[in-house]
């Protein structure tokens, strides 16, 4: 008798439906992928794309500095002026406090004007027991360009040390020497200067005044006080940002009660 080979259960030779449906309690089978994955076309900048945006953040960057530039350009300018025009009231408020500060001595003249140098003698900056100072205020090249400058001496406390004083002063308007030149300070910058003195209700030169004539010879000056008012033109260059005739008034504080 021929043997018969087994026979297969019905589930092997079967083969469960595709889809959602489920064979004997198993899940449904599943597509298989692609062999290959499908191609998805990209877009992106070509070349000359990027060109002309490249170009044009260079413009913006060239302008924007342009811009910054002109700006920090025209604040520095300006903190320049600002700085001369803070000098000039500087040495102006300078001015006032010298001639204020106006002290007599007997044979002195507590103001004179040679046509060099404006010589005073003042009480001292600090304090009255300090002495007395003489100042002197003249122009001089500084650096090559002509400056109005003020020269102050030590304080002074005795009769020789002001002679002695009036004696360099006088000096370092004609001549000023490397000793001198360090007690002088630059102002600002001038190409001329005048001086006017105030006396009989009128102006007049200092050089051409009674008062300053009479107060230049020895003895006379004890009895002489200093003029009623001083009255200074100063000539700034152009460059300067005052450029032109800047004119100056004082009066003796005991004609204005206390101002000047």
């Amino acid at each position: 008798m021929r043997m018969l080979p087994p026979r297969l259960p019905l589930r092997v030779l079967c083969c469960p439906p595709r889809g959602p449906g489920l064979a004997w309690g198993g899940p449904a089978l599943r597509p298989l992928p692609p062999r290959f994955p499908l191609r998805v076309r990209t877009f992106g900048f070509t070349l000359i794309e990027l060109m002309v945006a490249i170009s044009i953040l260079a413009m913006i960057a060239v302008l924007s500095w342009r811009g910054l530039d002109g700006m920090l350009r025209a604040q520095q300018m300006t903190q320049s002026r600002a700085d001369q025009v803070l000098s000039v009231q500087a040495g102006l408020g300078q001015w006032r406090a010298d001639l204020d500060g106006l002290i007599q001595q007997p044979g002195i003249a507590p103001l004179d004007w040679d046509g060099r140098v404006l010589r005073m003698t003042r009480r001292s900056l600090s304090a009255p027991a300090d002495g007395m100072l003489v100042v002197g205020w003249s122009h001089h090249l500084v650096d090559g360009q002509n400056q109005w400058v003020r020269w102050q001496s030590p304080p002074l406390r005795t009769r020789g040390d002001l002679q002695s004083a009036l004696v360099r002063v006088s000096a370092w308007a004609r001549n000023p020497s490397d000793e001198e030149k360090i007690r002088e300070i630059a102002v600002l910058p001038m190409s001329d200067w005048q001086v006017f003195y105030f006396r009989g209700n009128a102006w007049s030169s200092a050089l051409s005044s009674e008062g300053n004539a009479a107060g230049s010879q020895a003895g006379g000056a004890a009895d002489i006080a200093p003029p009623e008012g001083v009255r200074i033109h100063l000539t700034l260059p152009a460059t300067h940002p005052l450029s032109g005739v800047l004119t100056l008034d004082w009066n003796r504080p005991t004609l204005s009660g206390g101002k000047s």
